[in-house]
């Protein structure tokens, strides 16, 4: 006599809930680093300005104004820094994702590709808001910004920062199977790319044994096609972003099939070493 009639969801409600549980888990990312939302995009911005200004003494000190490019010194500083911060940043956040084994897998409809949505997204927000804000403070108080193809110099950034979430999904599969390797690598790499990036010098001064030591990195891509698009009188001839691109892809396509494998196997695995 009683009977609960059930509905399947269609596409769109489906696609709507999906949406509110990444916004509502953007909102969770961003307050996990400080219960203040507004304190720790602050406290992001804070970081930002360290890394120019820390950037910006050791070039004077050390006389190395003149190697850069003609323009404004501060715009080709936060071309590196911003664009470097929002790809280590994305890596890290992704990679410490919450995963199959979190309690929060355990409330449906969350699922960890949710999570991981969440976690780059967030990242995306902050970095993307730190950055129009200090551009829009340098604007008002010191000299007029002035961007060649603006479109174009944010689409690096985008760039950048997709390429950190594909290497973060990677080494959030192998975390579970090997947690203390990969510590180690995400430490490695984000202190190599303080150098590797190349947010401190342009390809087109490299020589030519200097330049193979850099080229494989996507971020030394972006950031160089990024100055190119910033500046009216600097054309990248060493980089390219379509590199940058494909390199993205391939790590997105083995991370994807890497946490697929995970989330059915890290149960089994766990058990197996105990």
């Amino acid at each position: 006599m009683f009977e609960v009639s059930t509905r399947r969801p269609n596409a769109l409600s489906s696609a709507a809930t999906i949406l509110e549980l990444i916004y509502h888990n953007v909102v969770r990312s961003i307050r996990s680093q400080h219960r203040n939302a507004v304190v720790a995009i602050l406290l992001n911005m804070l970081q930002a300005v360290m890394f120019v200004a820390a950037f910006y003494a050791m070039f004077s000190l050390l006389g190395m104004r003149s190697a850069a490019l003609r323009g404004d010194f501060l715009i080709y500083l936060m071309s590196g820094v911003f664009l470097y911060m929002t790809h280590t940043k994305a890596l890290g956040a992704v990679a410490g994702a919450e995963g199959p084994s979190s309690p929060m897998m355990q409330h449906a409809p969350m699922n960890t590709m949710i999570s991981i949505a969440s976690s780059a997204l967030g990242c995306l927000y902050v970095q993307s808001l730190s950055l129009f804000v200090i551009l829009f403070i340098y604007h008002v108080s010191w000299n007029p910004v002035v961007i060649e193809q603006p479109i174009q110099a944010y689409s690096m950034l985008l760039l950048a920062w997709a390429t950190g979430c594909a290497l973060g999904l990677v080494l959030l599969a192998i975390k579970p199977w090997f947690p203390s390797f990969v510590g180690i690598f995400q430490t490695v790499y984000q202190r190599a790319n303080m150098i590797a990036s190349g947010k401190m010098f342009v390809a087109n001064t490299l020589p030519g044994f200097m330049l193979a030591m850099f080229d494989w990195n996507p971020l030394f891509h972006c950031i160089d096609q990024a100055r190119g698009f910033a500046f009216i009188n600097y054309v990248p001839r060493h980089t390219s972003w379509e590199y940058a691109a494909w390199v993205g892809i391939v790590l997105l396509m083995v991370g994807l099939m890497g946490e697929f494998y995970t989330r059915k196997h890290v149960s089994l695995s766990w058990n197996a070493r105990r």
